[in-house]
């Protein structure tokens, strides 16, 4: 069934919003409110662009199949598979961590109703999580069969925001008492801004999921495709700079990295807590997707170039007349793939197999630990930055335009393309600037 533009938005905002959420208001401590709303701006342009050159870009591949691994093709393939690994470990990092939330919001929620031991152990709401949610969404081969999943977890995060802001309108006493000095401008004896930078660099990444969005629309014309980056950016931005900018104002600097801990025990709060674990768990299949297509690209790759090193061995043994001949047909056969690159077919075994390990290894990864901040932290610095800014900017630096000799491009050809060179140098800084934060301040995203 092909997807529209509504679900196309509803899915890429589902995948930008995660748990990360709860820690918007956070992010504000460091910039205060007025630089929080601005910093809060300029990465959503960013990220903006990033899904807009997407959208430009897959028309390059044809038959609906864009996706990172093709497009990577075009430009340098040996580097293809060292993005979609960077793709692979950072959806599935993210991932698991969903699955740590889960088991640390449903016991709480289950606490207010029992006292029983088994109901509030952890790896039991983990599994059940995993067996009767989790795995039957993950097992769907197209995201268009997520969107009402996508839908029911977006409700949960208009819950959050609205309940955000009930309590910054309304305070009770016990919040009021909470509150902390709320600076306008840049905060005083505050920690540096690169210690919350990652919050709102990486609170917009959905393009990891762009592609097999844009290939799911029934209209795949760059103009449409460009609307779902547009909109699904500008809904976050504003969910964002609500629930960042209330959740500051109701609490000021005695915010904590999660909001709703800061709010006195309630059925508000308790159903809160229940909206965020169905937000995190509603997500997993939508970073279940891009792994296990970035996974299925790596073996691609793997399988292919193998093939090529045993020709190589039998080339070595056959005649000159014969070696030039299968030296011709290689470079004819290069050629084609320039031309059409090469699909890695995802379906029947592989993908069961596939999406099997990812949800056993998540599932024991989650149950085995507690907390994957750090770790984390640096693959979303490297991956992220590669998935939102890097990748796709090289790819509308390189192929936008491409088409037309280079003194005969378009004049929006040529600022795109530039727009594409110019994201991807931002995206090394993020990179850099983040990895700085995570391994030497200890922030996290």
């Amino acid at each position: 069934m092909s997807s529209n533009v509504k679900s196309g938005v509803a899915t890429l905002l589902h995948t930008a919003c995660g748990a990360g959420i709860l820690a918007m208001p956070y992010g504000f401590k460091p910039l205060g409110l007025t630089f929080g709303i601005m910093a809060l701006a300029f990465c959503s342009i960013c990220a903006m662009t990033g899904l807009l050159l997407q959208a430009q870009v897959a028309r390059y591949v044809p038959d609906r199949s864009a996706s990172f691994f093709r497009l990577t093709q075009l430009i340098h393939p040996k580097l293809s598979v060292v993005f979609d690994l960077a793709i692979a470990v950072k959806c599935f990092g993210v991932g698991v961590s969903y699955m740590i939330v889960v088991g640390d919001l449903l016991p709480q929620v289950f606490a207010t109703f029992t006292s029983h031991k088994f109901l509030l152990d952890r790896n039991f709401h983990i599994t059940m999580v995993m067996l009767f949610i989790v795995s039957p969404l993950c097992f769907m081969k197209k995201l268009t069969s997520l969107k009402k999943a996508s839908v029911i977890a977006l409700s949960s995060v208009g819950y959050l925001c609205c309940l955000v802001v009930i309590h910054f309108c309304w305070p009770s006493q016990e919040i009021h008492d909470r509150k902390g000095k709320v600076s306008f401008g840049f905060p005083k004896n505050e920690p540096t801004p690169l210690t919350t930078l990652p919050i709102f660099v990486f609170a917009f990444t959905c393009h990891h999921n762009a592609f097999s969005v844009y290939n799911e629309q029934k209209d795949i014309s760059t103009g449409k495709l460009t609307k779902i980056g547009r909109y699904a950016m500008a809904i976050a931005f504003l969910l964002y700079t609500t629930i960042g900018g209330a959740g500051y104002l109701t609490f000021g600097d005695k915010v904590a990295g999660n909001i709703i801990t800061l709010y006195p025990p309630s059925v508000s709060t308790t159903v809160g807590r229940v909206a965020i674990a169905l937000l995190v768990m509603l997500a997993f299949p939508l970073q279940c997707h891009p792994a296990r297509t970035s996974i299925s690209d790596i073996l691609y790759f793997v399988q292919a170039y193998g093939k090529q090193d045993a020709a190589a061995v039998t080339d070595g043994n056959a005649s000159e007349n014969t070696e030039n001949s299968i030296l011709l047909a290689a470079e004819e056969s290069l050629e084609d793939e320039e031309r059409n690159p090469p699909v890695s077919t995802l379906h029947g075994k592989k993908f069961n197999i596939i999406t099997v390990c990812i949800l056993v290894a998540s599932y024991l990864l989650a149950i085995s630990v507690t907390s994957l901040a750090r770790i984390l932290a640096v693959v979303g610095s490297t991956g992220s930055t590669s998935i939102s800014f890097i990748l796709p900017g090289i790819f509308g630096y390189y192929l936008i335009g491409s088409e037309y000799p280079p003194d005969a491009r378009p004049k929006k050809a040529k600022l795109a393309s530039y727009a594409g060179l110019v994201l991807a140098l931002w995206g090394l800084i993020v990179m850099v600037a983040s990895l700085v934060a995570t391994l030497l301040i200890g922030a996290s995203h």
